[in-house]
C-alpha cells in the first residue's frame, strides 16, 4: 500500500505539472481585448442610399412622441487629447460600451434635441441647428469632454436626416425628431474624464409631446424638489440635469397634473423652468420669463420666441420672476423642441389652482403660429434660421 501510494502521488504531480505550467516561466497576464470602448452590435452596414419609398410605412394619424426606430444612426469618436475627425453613418444599433465607461459611472455626456420638418412642397427643413450644436458646445466645456465643431454637428445632423428621409412625416403630421449624444464612453475607475467619447446622432418621428396633445397643460409647484441649483450644471444639457426630476414628474401625474414647475434652490419663490421646457407669462402686452443665470437651460425655441415676441412689437422682459406673479397672469406658456409652445392652463401651488386664458385670441398661440410657420416653410424665413437638406 504504501508504494502504491507512492506511485499515485508520482502521477499526481506528473499531471499538476503538465496542467499547470511553471507561474515565473509560463504565466500569462489576461489582457483585455484592444477594442474601442464603444462597439456597434452586429456590425451594421454603413449608409447605402436612401430607399425607394418616399414614405415609412407608419400610421402617421397615430403618432405621439415615443421612439420609433428609423434606418441609420452616425457615429463619430475621439480619445481625450485629439478632436474629433470623421464620422460615419450605420444602421441604427444597440450600442455595446465598457460597464466603466465614464458616461455610465460618472454621468459624463451631454445631449441635443432639434427637428426636421417636411414642407408642403417637398423641402426638408432643419430649424437653427448650429444654435443646438453651440450649446453642446458650451455643455462639453462644463463637463470636461472634447466636442464636434458646429460645422461637425450640423453636418452629422444633416446627414443623419437626409438617410433617414423617409421617416419624416407628411407635413402637418409631426417632424423627425433628432438626438445628437455626446457621451465619455471610454473606461474610467476613479473619478476622472474618460479617455475616450463618442458623438451619435439619431432620430425618431413624433408628433405631441404631452399626452394632453395640443390641449392646455395643467402644472404642480413642487416644493420639495429643486431642477437645480447656483454652480451646478442646470445652465447646460447634460444628462445628470434629467433622471432627477423622474420622481417629482411621476408624483404630479399621480395626481393629475401634466408637469412640475420647478422654483429656485435658494429662495423657494422664483419661478425657474418645467421638467423640459421653459416658462413664460403674459401681462397684457408684456412677455416674462425668467433670466438664465446658470440654473436654467437656454432653450433654442426660447430664444427664438423672445426674438419673435420682440418682432410683434411685445414688450419682452427677461428677469427673477415671483411665484405670486402667476396670480394676475393673463397667460402661461412653456417653450422647447418637443413641446413646441404649449398653452397652460392652470398651475397649482400651495393647494391654489390659478387658472389662466386659453381661449380666443391668445399670443401664445400666434407665436406658436409664426414659429411654425417659419419651421415648416409656410413663412418666409427672412432671419436664415432653417437649413434645407438636399
Amino acid at each position: 500500500m504504501i508504494q502504491g501510494g507512492s506511485r499515485m502521488r508520482n502521477l499526481l504531480q506528473s499531471l499538476r505539472a503538465a496542467s499547470f505550467p511553471s507561474k515565473v516561466a509560463n504565466y500569462r497576464r489576461y489582457t483585455p481585448p484592444p477594442a474601442s470602448s464603444l462597439q456597434i452590435a452586429a456590425q451594421p452596414s454603413a449608409y447605402s442610399g436612401n430607399s425607394d419609398d418616399e414614405y415609412a410605412d407608419v400610421d402617421w394619424d397615430k403618432l405621439g412622441f415615443g421612439l420609433t426606430p428609423t434606418d441609420y444612426m452616425y457615429v463619430m469618436r475621439c480619445s481625450k487629447d485629439e478632436d474629433f475627425k470623421q464620422g460615419r453613418l450605420n444602421r441604427y444599433a444597440n450600442i455595446e460600451i465598457s460597464p466603466s465607461a465614464g458616461v455610465l459611472n460618472y454621468g459624463q455626456g451631454v445631449y441635443e434635441g432639434t427637428k426636421a420638418n417636411r414642407t408642403e412642397d417637398g423641402r426638408i427643413l432643419l430649424f437653427r441647428p448650429e444654435q443646438n450644436a453651440t450649446r453642446m458646445r458650451h455643455g462639453a466645456e462644463r463637463m470636461l469632454m472634447p466636442s464636434p465643431s458646429v460645422q461637425q454637428f450640423v453636418d452629422a445632423v444633416k446627414e443623419t436626416v437626409f438617410a433617414n428621409k423617409r421617416w419624416i412625416p407628411p407635413p402637418g403630421k409631426g417632424s423627425l425628431y433628432v438626438r445628437p449624444l455626446l457621451l465619455g464612453t471610454g473606461p474610467i475607475l476613479g473619478l476622472a474624464p474618460a479617455p475616450e467619447y463618442t458623438f451619435v446622432v439619431y432620430a425618431s418621428p413624433v408628433r405631441n409631446y404631452f399626452k394632453e396633445g395640443t390641449a392646455p397643460l395643467n402644472l404642480y409647484i413642487d416644493e420639495e424638489f429643486v431642477r437645480a441649483s447656483p454652480g451646478g450644471a442646470g445652465g447646460v444639457k447634460t444628462i445628470t440635469n434629467y433622471a432627477p426630476v423622474l420622481k417629482a414628474i411621476a408624483r404630479a401625474k399621480e395626481r393629475g397634473f401634466s408637469d412640475v414647475l420647478y422654483l429656485d434652490a435658494v429662495n423657494r419663490k422664483y419661478l425657474e423652468e418645467v421638467s423640459s421646457c421653459n416658462i413664460f407669462i403674459v401681462k397684457g402686452n408684456h412677455i416674462l420669463t425668467p433670466a438664465a443665470s446658470g440654473t436654467i437651460l437656454e432653450g433654442i425655441t426660447r430664444k427664438s420666441i423672445l426674438e419673435i415676441a420682440r418682432d410683434h412689437g411685445y414688450q419682452v422682459e427677461e428677469r427673477a420672476i415671483p411665484v405670486d406673479d402667476l396670480v394676475d397672469a393673463d397667460e402661461v406658456f412653456c417653450t422647447g423642441t418637443a413641446v413646441g409652445v404649449a398653452p397652460v392652463g392652470s398651475i397649482t401651488h400651495q393647494n391654489r389652482r390659478i387658472e389662466f386664458k386659453t381661449e380666443g385670441s391668445l399670443i401664445c398661440k400666434e407665436l406658436h403660429s409664426t414659429l411654425v410657420g417659419l419651421q415648416t416653410g409656410r413663412i418666409e424665413d427672412k432671419k436664415g434660421w432653417t437649413v434645407e437638406i438636399h
